[in-house]
């Protein structure tokens, strides 16, 4: 859109000069009440055309109608106490596949949250005034439900949209001890939504000093997510493995999972390489995990017989009484 002259008689800036006399058109109200008008309809074209569903940051819970209504999407649910290595393990899966590494077959398609991803990434990151650090930790902050971050992923021949939620380890601590908890709404949301659940052990404190403080708090988060489960995939994820945790602990915390999980897969993961491993800078099982969380197949809820499949259809759908 160029700029007229509002004057009806007047052609700037087309034809020199002004048509009521001024000696400069900046001095003329006609023409700085047309610049005024162009101005304010830039500004409602621009914001127009960058209205996005999405801003690059962590997702909140409404935005996953809108991925899902594209392809099918996989929420996985991280579970673990403040501290444990979830941020971390999320990162360093990002900084993984942003460098071309993956499980075969699996690699980076793309991602709705880039800056959400780059928030709890750069800490792991060389840059020119420190080495890598570890994120920073979770706010629990007042939200209800944990931000989620999206990877596109191509996984041979097809794409997976996977939302990972970066939750703060207080509210697992405190969802464990009572369900309904009033500060713990995000991570019962969570429990509920996630198609994929992941529990996290720590196994720098479960064999420091507190480990019996440890021990207590992730017995209680395996029997809690052991109730909420309902047939769901999960996997007991040892963070932080580089630390040689007691075999007396491991089979205690074995004991707890096979108890309160039932059929669950195990995996240790560290940021660490393995000796001999230092070269190719890829930690330590996280690749292995994150192809199990790709592949591993959606949860199969048991069928119920019906006695009456017509009427019995139409009385849990509709509410028909007949």
């Amino acid at each position: 859109m160029s700029l007229k002259c509002s004057h009806s008689a007047c052609l700037a800036p087309d034809e020199l000069g002004c048509k009521v006399g001024e000696s400069s058109l900046q001095q003329c109200k006609y023409w700085q009440s047309s610049r005024e008008v162009l101005e304010k309809a830039a500004v409602v074209e621009i914001d127009d055309s960058a209205r996005l569903p999405w801003t690059g940051n962590a997702m909140g819970a409404g935005d996953i109608g809108f991925l899902g209504g594209a392809s099918r999407t996989r929420l996985v649910g991280v579970f673990g106490v403040a501290e444990s290595g979830k941020t971390s393990l999320l990162g360093a899966w990002y900084l993984l596949l942003g460098r071309g590494i993956g499980p075969k077959g699996i690699s980076f398609a793309g991602s709705l949250t880039l800056e959400g991803w780059e928030n709890i990434a750069g800490n792991l990151r060389w840059n020119a005034t420190h080495g890598p650090s570890f994120p920073p930790h979770t706010s629990s902050g007042a939200g209800r439900h944990p931000g989620l971050l999206h990877l596109d992923l191509q996984v041979d021949s097809g794409r997976h949209d996977l939302l990972f939620a970066d939750a703060p380890g207080e509210w697992f601590s405190r969802w464990s001890v009572r369900r309904d908890a009033e500060d713990a709404a995000g991570a019962a949301w969570l429990s509920g939504a996630a198609d994929v659940l992941l529990v996290i052990a720590d196994s720098k404190e479960l064999a420091g000093e507190r480990l019996g403080t440890a021990r207590a708090n992730l017995l209680s988060l395996l029997r809690r997510v052991g109730a909420e489960r309902h047939g769901r995939p999960v996997a007991l994820v040892w963070t932080k493995c580089d630390v040689a945790v007691g075999e007396q602990m491991r089979s205690a915390v074995k004991h707890a999972a096979d108890l309160t999980l039932g059929t669950y897969e195990t995996f240790s993961v560290s940021m660490h390489a393995a000796p001999g491993q230092e070269p190719y800078n890829c930690g330590q099982g996280l690749l292995e995990l994150l192809d199990w969380l790709v592949r591993v197949g959606d949860v199969t809820f048991p069928k119920t017989v019906l006695p009456n499949p017509e009427q019995d259809l139409l009385r849990i759908v509709g509410g028909v009484h007949v």
